[in-house]
């Protein structure tokens, strides 16, 4: 009988370099915002999965999908102020 090798000494070997800088966790919480409105845009789709959606279901919809859109409007508007310093020449 042979014995099961784990390869776990190698897989955690290399953990510390698989941790997000700085950058990238500053990336994530810009985008914080567009990332939770499209979670309750999803949790409003998926309350209307399994029936037919009411009027208050459409409209919880509709205002998820308005802050979801108003959300990568005000990201990208952040974006664009960031990349585009100081005018053009």
């Amino acid at each position: 009988m042979n014995p099961i090798v784990t390869v776990q000494d190698a897989v955690t070997a290399f953990a510390d370099f698989m941790e997000p800088t700085n950058a990238e966790l500053d990336a994530i919480e810009q985008e914080m915002p567009v990332i939770l409105a499209d979670v309750e845009l999803l949790d409003a789709h998926i309350v209307t999965l399994d029936r037919t959606p009411t009027e208050l279901d459409n409209r919880r919809i509709r205002r998820a999908r308005r802050r979801a859109l108003a959300a990568r409007v005000a990201l990208l508007n952040r974006t664009a102020a960031a990349t585009v310093s100081g005018g053009a020449a």
